[in-house]
């Protein structure tokens, strides 16, 4: 016969702190053993806390709402890896689903990848907006309230039970989860999925509402700011990116992100600090060192920027970015064969970057294969027939080949998608058709 067990995980985003808080206070209140990782443990004992508290627990909860799985691409990402560990460890998992979450959605499917395709087979408690406890009541009666066969619970060691008990003290001392804290959380994710449809008009209109009714949701901020930083609202934004550093100071999307805003306004020194206060806070976030890399090797710190790279794919080897960004930095360094690999691994990992057969066609242009090159800029303009920059490329290749008829038609199509004339009245690649009339009629005086 099995035993029933009140040995609990809760297995969270950060951005959904409010629920798992929720859910653990309810569960505490009615003798259940629950271990959050509330006050973020420091990394020292970081994966030895996360790992054993799951292996010394029966059952694990993963909160799914629809921003949840955003990183879960990422083979080292900590949700990822806590689900995975209770796959292996036999835990009885319990999916609970805030409201707007959906297994069928594009969104969630491009996440649930390799072992968490499983995750949408296990029986989920659906958590309604408007009944809340009532789920809980469920939680308890029927999905945790169930005899266990053959679980081995090893025993904490004692460093690791000491960590575990200031995570729970600390837990206990927060004030109850108010119902305009969860409402708050609905609007959030409302605003998430609104945001990647790029119906900014709607994702605007619930981050406010997601605000005025929780001030200090942080995640709200962050994803207020990269709308802002969409629309061109720079000043709006970086003041939104510091509210919610402000309010989190281990957010390190927030940082990474403010570092990609100050990059653009070219405040380096600033997006250095950001991106290294980003990685900092999250030593496996590879995006951080990822965008750090393309900013070094803006700043021609090359040797830094291949660090930062390589640490990235180390951290998420399907970062298709990270290796197209690795090309073009080693086709600077005349690293031929190397650049032409990072690039044709970025086209493998994702067959749809534009920018990466693009890139790999003006090294094969280097290389003297042209027809490669010709490829390379035709698969990228299938990929985005609107890519001016392939356009363009393309018209180079053909104006150095002799073929005016044919660069001049490129170079229209990539003008007509708004390709910069100025560039290309003064480009040396463009030499052969520049006394042609219809150049002159293309791009000007």
């Amino acid at each position: 016969m099995g035993r029933i067990e009140k040995t609990v995980f809760i297995s969270y985003r950060r951005t959904n702190k409010p629920w798992a808080l929720f859910i653990y206070q309810n569960l505490t209140m009615h003798g259940y053993d629950v271990f959050i990782d509330f006050q973020n443990i420091n990394s020292g004992n970081f994966e030895r806390a996360i790992l054993d508290n799951i292996r010394t627990r029966a059952h694990f909860i993963v909160i799914l709402t629809p921003s949840a799985l955003e990183r879960c691409k990422n083979p080292g990402d900590w949700l990822r890896r806590e689900i995975e560990t209770a796959m292996d460890e036999k835990r009885n998992i319990v999916p609970l689903m805030v409201e707007g979450f959906d297994f069928g959605s594009p969104l969630v499917r491009e996440a649930l990848t390799g072992r968490l395709a499983t995750l949408s087979d296990i029986n989920a408690l659906s958590i309604p907006d408007d009944y809340p406890l009532e789920a809980m009541d469920r939680l308890r009666a029927r999905y945790l309230n169930i005899a266990l066969s053959d679980v081995a619970l090893p025993a904490l060691q004692k460093d690791i039970q000491e960590v575990t008990t200031a995570e729970k003290s600390a837990a206990n001392e927060a004030a109850p989860v108010s119902e305009e804290q969860l409402t708050a959380q609905t609007w959030f994710e409302k605003g998430y999925v609104f945001q990647e449809a790029k119906n900014l008009d709607e994702a605007f209109r619930c981050y406010s509402q997601a605000l005025l009714l929780d001030p200090n949701l942080d995640a709200a901020h962050n994803n207020l700011g990269n709308l802002l930083s969409d629309l061109k609202r720079n000043d709006e934004a970086e003041a939104a990116y510091r509210k919610a550093i402000e309010l989190n100071a281990t957010d390190d999307k927030a940082y990474s992100n403010l570092g990609l805003l100050l990059s653009d306004l070219k405040r380096n020194e600033e997006a250095e600090a950001a991106y290294r206060k980003a990685i900092e806070n999250n030593p496996a976030y590879g995006t951080a060192y990822s965008n750090l890399g393309l900013l070094l090797s803006d700043l021609k710190r090359n040797e830094e920027a291949e660090a930062a790279y390589r640490k990235a794919i180390e951290l998420n080897p399907a970062n298709d970015t990270a290796y197209s960004n690795l090309g073009v930095l080693l086709r600077g360094l005349k690293r031929n064969d190397e650049a032409e690999a990072a690039y044709r691994k970025a086209i493998e990992l994702n067959p749809a970057d534009d920018k990466a057969y693009s890139n790999l066609g003006n090294l094969l242009r280097d290389l003297k294969r042209n027809d490669e090159a010709e490829a390379a800029y035709r698969k990228a303009i299938e990929n985005n027939p609107a890519y001016d920059i392939a356009y363009y490329n393309l018209a180079c290749l053909k104006s150095i080949l002799g073929n005016a008829n044919s660069a001049l038609e490129y170079l229209e199509k990539a003008i007509a998608y708004g390709f910069d004339r100025a560039w290309a009245r003064q480009d040396s690649d463009l030499e052969n058709i520049r006394s042609d009339p219809r150049f002159k009629e293309l791009v000007g005086e």
